[in-house]
C-alpha cells in the first residue's frame, strides 16, 4: 500500500476529529431484528447517518462532553454542553442561533457549572439541571432568569442526602420531575411553586436467592460489610403529551430498563411484544461490548412510538406503544456514522438525532424506505386507517419477509374488517397467540352456526359407535387379553399390578410397544397441536429421533435407577417387572394425547384451563399408577415406596452427572490424543 492510499484511509477519522459536517449515505453496520424465538435475523437498515455536526463547524465553538439534548416542537435543538458550562441552541439546519452561558441573577452575573440536563416547556421557558451548582435554573426563551430552585427540604430526606440534579422534565401543570445523581428513592417531584412534594416510581430491589441465604446465615458484622440491597437509580426521563413519564435505568439487574409512569408512579408500559423492551435479547458474555444492554436514554415519537439508546453497543431500539420491537440501528465504532460514547437521543420530525459526548458531536439519522414504511404502518394502524396500514405492511414484507410484526399488523387490520380466517393466518405467521385466539373465537362461532346440523350429527354418530364398540368387546371376550390387561390395570391398579407380577399376565413386548406408541404420539402432538397451545414449534423442524429420545431415555433411566436402589433395599421387583409396571402406568398419558390434540384445535386461550386440566389429570393418574405399581412389584410399605421413589430421582440425577462427567473427560482425552498425534506427525515430517 502506498503512502497516498494510507492517507485516504485516515481521511474519515480526520473529519471526525475536526468535527466537519459530513454527509453519510451508507450504513457502517448490518441491520438485524429479533424473531419470536429470540434469534437475531438479518434485516434492512431502518435509519442511515446522513450528517455529523460538531467541531469548528459550530460558530459557537466545539462541544465539550455534552450530556443532554432536547428538540422543541418548532424543531429547535437545545444541547446541554456540559464541559463548556453552557446551553447551545441550533435550528433545524443545525446552525447555532443562540448560546446561553451566563444570566443576570439579581445584581450580579451568574453561570452554570457542568449542566447535565435541559428541558424546554411549552411556554418557551428553559429548565436547566445545573448539576455542579446543585440547583435547577429556569430561564426565559431569551435567557432571562425566572427563578432558581435549590435543594429540596423534607423530613423524608436523610442528613446524607446530596442533591445533584442530572435530568428533568415538566408537565403542563408546571410540575417538575427530576432525576438526581445517586438518588435511589425514585424521581423527585416539585410542584409549580418549586416545592419538593416527594418521590415517584421507585425501582424494586433485586437480589438473588443466594444473596438472601447468605444474609440470613451471616453474623451482624459480616452483613454490615455486604453490598446493600438498594433499588437501582434512574438515569434519564422524558414526558409524552398525556403527561406520562418515561424513565430509564442502565443497571444490569433493573426490573425494567424503561418504564412509563402514571401520576401515581405506577409503571403502565405495555410489554406485549415477543420480548420486553430492554434492548438486545441475545448478547455475548465475554469479550468486548459484552453483557446486557445499558439503557442510557429514551426518546418519544408519534402515536406511542418510542426509542431507547443502548450505551453498551451504541444501538437504538424502537418500539410501538404495545412494546413490539420495530427496528434496530446504530453501533459503537470508529467509522463515520458510528458512536464513541452516545449520551442522549431525540426525534426531529421523523429523523433521529444522537448526541455523542465522546466525539463531541451530533449525528443526524434519516429513515430509509424500510424504516419509513414500518413507522408509517404503525402510525396508520394506531389511527385506525387499515387500508393504508396494510399497504405499508405489505410493502415492508417485500423488503423483509421475516418481519413478524408486519404479519401482526396485517392481521389486526383483517380482524377489524371481519376477515377472521385471513386474520388467523397472519397472526400465526406473526407468532401472536392472543390475537390468533380472538380471530379464532369469531371464526369458530361463525363456523358452528353454518354447520350446526353436521356437527350435531357427527357427535351423535361417534357416541353410538363408542357404545356399540364397548358392548361388542364385552360380549366377545370374558378373559382380558394383553391390551385388555392394560385397560384393566389402569382402573384396578392393585389387582392389575398383582396379576402382572405374580400371575405373569404382563408382557415385556407390550410394555415396549406402549413406550413406542407414546413416543409417536408425542411427535404427533408436537406437529398437530393447535397454534394457541403450541406456537413455538415449526412442524417442518420436528425430528423424530429427537422426540423419541426424550421419552425413551428418561423411561429407562428411571427403570435402571429404581432397580439399582431397590436391589439394595430388599425390593422383590425384577428389572423386567419394573419396566412393565412403569410402562403400564403410562397408559393414561397415552390415552390423553389424542383428546388433547383435538381439543387444542377447537378452544381459545381463555378456555385453556380445560386443556391444562385434562393434561394434569393424565399425569396425576400416571403418578398414582406408578406409585401403586412400585408398591406392588417390590412389596414395600407406603412409606418405603415413597422413600425409594425419591431416592430413585436422586440416583437419576447422579447418573446424569456421572454421564456428563464421563463424556467431558473422554472429550478432553480425545483432544489430548489428537494433539499428541499432530505433534508426532509434525516432528516426523520435519525429520
Amino acid at each position: 500500500m502506498n503512502r497516498f492510499s494510507k492517507y485516504l484511509l485516515l481521511f474519515p477519522l480526520l473529519l471526525i476529529m475536526v468535527g466537519i459536517s459530513v454527509p453519510v449515505h451508507a450504513a457502517p453496520y448490518d441491520g438485524y431484528n429479533y424473531s419470536w424465538w429470540g434469534d437475531p435475523e438479518p434485516a434492512p437498515v431502518p435509519y442511515l447517518p446522513v450528517k455529523q455536526i460538531g467541531g469548528e463547524q459550530l460558530n459557537s465553538g466545539p462541544f465539550k462532553s455534552p450530556e443532554d439534548l432536547y428538540v422543541t416542537p418548532d424543531n429547535h435543538i437545545y444541547v446541554a454542553d456540559t464541559g463548556n458550562n453552557r446551553i447551545v441552541v441550533l435550528n433545524e439546519q443545525a446552525s447555532v442561533i443562540q448560546t446561553i452561558d451566563t444570566f443576570e441573577n439579581g445584581d450580579k452575573a451568574d453561570g452554570f457549572s457542568a449542566p447535565q440536563g435541559i428541558f424546554v416547556h411549552s411556554n418557551g421557558h428553559l429548565f436547566i439541571a445545573d448539576t455542579g451548582n446543585k440547583r435547577i435554573v429556569e430561564l426565559t426563551k431569551e435567557g432571562g432568569l425566572v427563578r432558581v430552585i435549590g435543594a429540596p427540604e423534607s423530613e423524608v430526606l436523610g442528613d446524607s442526602f446530596v442533591y445533584e440534579p442530572i435530568k428533568l422534565v415538566g408537565d403542563s401543570a408546571g410540575r417538575l420531575y427530576v432525576v438526581g445523581k445517586g438518588v435511589f428513592n425514585g424521581i423527585m417531584q416539585f410542584d409549580s411553586g418549586g416545592e419538593f412534594t416527594g418521590f415517584m416510581g421507585v425501582n424494586k430491589v433485586r437480589y438473588s436467592a443466594a444473596d438472601l441465604f447468605w444474609k440470613r446465615v451471616m453474623t451482624k458484622e459480616q452483613r454490615s460489610k455486604m453490598v446493600l440491597f438498594i433499588p437501582v437509580e434512574f438515569n434519564n426521563v422524558d414526558i409524552d403529551n398525556e403527561g406520562f413519564i418515561y424513565a430509564t435505568t442502565s443497571e444490569e439487574f433493573s426490573d425494567a430498563p424503561v418504564k412509563r409512569l402514571n401520576p401515581s408512579g405506577t409503571d403502565v408500559l405495555k410489554r406485549t411484544g415477543y420480548h420486553p423492551p430492554k434492548g438486545d435479547v441475545r448478547f455475548r458474555i465475554g469479550g468486548t461490548r459484552s453483557g446486557t444492554s445499558a439503557i442510557q436514554s429514551v426518546s418519544l415519537d408519534r402515536n406511542g412510538i418510542y426509542s431507547i439508546l443502548d450505551n453498551t453497543r451504541g444501538r437504538i431500539f424502537t418500539y410501538d406503544r404495545e412494546g413490539k420491537l420495530m427496528y434496530i440501528y446504530g453501533l459503537l465504532g470508529e467509522q463515520v456514522g458510528t458512536f464513541k460514547t452516545p449520551s442522549d437521543i431525540d426525534m426531529l420530525d421523523d429523523k433521529m438525532i444522537v448526541l455523542d459526548k465522546g466525539l463531541n458531536q451530533l449525528v443526524l439519522f434519516e429513515p430509509t424506505r424500510y424504516g419509513k414504511v414500518i413507522r408509517d404502518a404503525v402510525i396508520f394502524n394506531d389511527t385506525g386507517e387499515e387500508e393504508k396500514s396494510v399497504e405499508k405492511w405489505r410493502e415492508a414484507l417485500l423488503l423483509n419477509n421475516n418481519l413478524e410484526i408486519a404479519y401482526l399488523g396485517i392481521g389486526k387490520a383483517e380482524l377489524r374488517q371481519g376477515n377472521n380466517y385471513e386474520a388467523m393466518k397472519h397472526f400465526e405467521l406473526g407468532m401472536h397467540r392472543e390475537y390468533y385466539s380472538r380471530a379464532f373465537e369469531r371464526y369458530r362461532k361463525d363456523f358452528m352456526w353454518e354447520h350446526f346440523g353436521k356437527i350435531a350429527a357427527s357427535v351423535i354418530a361417534v357416541a353410538v359407535l363408542l357404545i356399540t364398540a364397548k358392548v361388542w368387546m364385552k360380549r366377545r371376550e370374558t378373559e382380558p387379553g394383553v391390551a385388555g390387561m392394560g385397560w384393566y390395570t389402569i382402573f384396578h391398579p392393585f389387582n392389575g399390578f398383582w396379576e402382572l407380577k405374580f400371575e405373569k399376565k404382563g408382557k415385556v413386548w407390550f410394555a415396549l410397544l406402549l413406550l413406542l406408541v407414546l413416543s409417536l404420539l408425542y411427535v404427533m402432538k408436537r406437529q398437530f397441536t393447535g397454534f394457541i397451545f403450541n406456537p413455538s414449534v415449526n412442524a417442518e423442524s420436528v425430528n423424530l429421533l429427537d422426540e423419541i429420545k426424550f421419552i425413551v431415555l428418561p423411561f429407562f433411566l428411571w427403570c435402571i435407577a429404581n432397580w439399582s436402589m431397590t436391589t439394595l433395599m430388599d425390593g422383590e421387583g425384577k428389572f423386567k417387572e419394573i419396566v412393565m409396571a412403569t410402562a403400564y402406568a403410562l397408559i393414561p398419558v397415552i390415552l390423553m394425547q389424542i383428546p388433547l390434540i383435538l381439543l387444542s384445535n377447537v378452544i381459545t386461550v381463555q378456555e385453556g384451563s380445560f386443556y391444562r386440566l385434562l393434561e394434569s389429570l393424565g399425569f396425576l393418574w400416571f403418578f398414582g399408577l406408578l406409585f401403586v405399581g412400585m408398591l406392588t412389584v417390590h412389596q414395600y410399605t407406603v412409606g418405603k415406596t415413597v422413600m425409594t421413589m425419591i431416592l430413585t430421582m436422586i440416583v437419576m440425577g447422579i447418573i446424569i452427572f456421572l454421564g456428563l462427567l464421563f463424556f467431558s473427560l473422554a472429550q478432553q482425552m480425545l483432544s489430548f490424543a489428537a494433539t499428541i498425534y499432530k505433534e508426532a506427525m509434525f516432528r516426523l515430517g520435519e525429520g
